[in-house]
């Protein structure tokens, strides 16, 4: 069990709140989503289950895992500089960034594991195109292996789901306007 099998919306709980509020945004998952998903080769066993969670999920939701782009890095802190350019080249609808860190015996765990993280933020907000956090950051090998594990509980599966979800959100949403001419010289 994980935290969000106790914390999880229960069925209807959304549409429950919709009725106490003028616009209520909750599509469904955008199965016209292209997605490119980002795959560390270090700890890549690892990654390599995660992506077949992804293309699990892609599939299921009728996405056609089929036209992916599949983008492989050395280590999850070159995720962000491939997720950014994939973001950036208007190809692609949403990035899925995975790949496992590890904690060892050193600090180096918290700084790949930070700035991976940062980055992947950093670029979402910069593009506005969903970029979704699919880099396991465990203390073991053991923790790694059960959350890439076939099935929806796949992390990776769980981020390409959210990655849907996000594409369907943001078409839903009304676009953003950048106000001209407010003031100055």
């Amino acid at each position: 069990m994980t935290s969000s099998d106790r914390t999880s919306l229960a069925p209807g709980d959304v549409a429950a709140r919709a009725g106490r509020v003028a616009t209520c945004h909750d599509p469904a998952p955008d199965p016209a989503a292209r997605v490119a998903l980002c795959c560390a080769r270090f700890n890549g066993g690892i990654s390599a289950r995660l992506l077949d969670g992804a293309l699990d999920a892609l599939d299921d939701a009728g996405a056609a895992a089929a036209t992916a782009t599949v983008a492989w890095v050395p280590g999850a802190f070159e995720l962000p500089l491939a997720a950014q350019r994939l973001a950036a080249s208007g190809a692609v609808d949403a990035v899925v960034a995975l790949g496992a860190v590890i904690r060892g015996d050193t600090p180096h765990f918290d700084f790949v594991a930070g700035q991976s993280a940062a980055g992947l933020a950093r670029v979402m907000l910069d593009t506005g195109v969903p970029v979704v956090f699919g880099v396991l950051t465990t203390d073991t090998v053991d923790q790694a292996l059960e959350r890439c594990a076939p099935g929806p509980a796949n992390k990776g599966y769980e981020a390409a789901t959210t990655a849907l979800q996000m594409v369907g959100l943001l078409r839903a949403l009304p676009a953003t306007v950048v106000p001209t001419g407010t003031g100055g010289a």
